[in-house]
């Protein structure tokens, strides 16, 4: 495995974020960007061959040539390993994401997930899933979770959180078999039921359509997946549902209210965490 990272203006770092994550395909395997430092912003990159991440370099150096990257090969080292030294627990607002080998430090009347770091994208520590934890908290004091829809479940953190919370049922779908593998066992080592996952693409299934109309909605993707889903979010939602959106560079926010304010929703607020963007909305009714 190989780490590519390049530092430097929020403007370039965005635009070689946008080529590597769109590329198609892109030889990389994961893509983040973040802020590292006041007006400094750092952009990294994984590719599991040495081969990707040279073409990692050359996509960086084409989009933005003011930029520098280097490759860095990430020494092979375990998960739990991993989240014992690097992932200490991540407060979000009633909320608190933590591994096993912090969950006896929590603080009391916390809602503790536990979420090892893994494979499965979402331990809390980003600041996409901080955003959606935290607009659930400010949802729930004002209405019931009610039923669950989490598109990109990746760990399953969301719809577990929800399903602690009080929600009736979670459905959760995600693109990569993995992750709906690791959302399961993370549900059964929360001791939460009625969280259905599903290994599908979109969000237009039978199962979904079964279980829904769905009071609460998650979709923690990218930008061109977000718009695309507006119309069916919108049809599986209830009326008067949440719907939390993240997975969003702040630039990237703009699209993607216009898309669903287009069909319907309600925008509520903004919560930005660590040069991510996450967006509320209520669906009218």
């Amino acid at each position: 495995m190989y780490q590519i990272t390049a530092k430097g203006p929020r403007g370039p770092i965005e635009i070689a974020w946008d080529a590597l994550a769109w590329a198609d395909p892109s030889p990389a395997g994961a893509v983040d960007a973040k802020e590292d430092a006041r007006g400094a912003w750092r952009l990294d990159a994984f590719a599991e061959t040495r081969e990707e991440a040279e073409e990692c370099v050359v996509i960086i150096q084409e989009t933005a040539p003011e930029l520098t990257a280097r490759i860095e090969e990430i020494v092979e080292r375990d998960w739990v390993t991993l989240s014992l030294e690097g992932l200490p627990p991540v407060n979000a607002g009633p909320f608190v994401v933590v591994g096993s080998h912090a969950l006896a430090a929590t603080s009391p009347g916390k809602t503790a997930v536990l979420i090892e770091a893994g494979p499965a994208f979402g331990t809390g520590h980003h600041g996409t899933t901080l955003g959606c934890l935290l607009a659930l908290a400010e949802a729930k004091r004002h209405r019931k979770i009610g039923r669950v829809l989490d598109l990109g479940t990746g760990s399953g953190v969301l719809a577990i959180a929800a399903l602690k919370a009080g929600a009736t049922l979670a459905t959760g779908s995600d693109i990569d078999r993995d992750s709906v593998f690791v959302a399961r066992d993370n549900a059964r080592k929360n001791k939460v039921s009625r969280f259905f996952v599903h290994h599908v693409r979109g969000a237009n299934t039978p199962n979904m359509r079964r279980l829904g109309p769905y009071d609460t909605v998650f979709a923690n993707i990218l930008m061109k997946p977000l718009i695309g889903l507006a119309p069916e979010i919108q049809r599986l939602s209830a009326p008067g549902a949440v719907i939390i959106l993240s997975g969003l560079l702040h630039h990237q926010a703009g699209p993607v209210r216009a898309a669903f304010e287009g069909h319907g929703m309600l925008f509520q607020k903004r919560i930005r965490r660590d040069g991510w963007s996450s967006l509320v909305f209520r669906k009218a009714g």
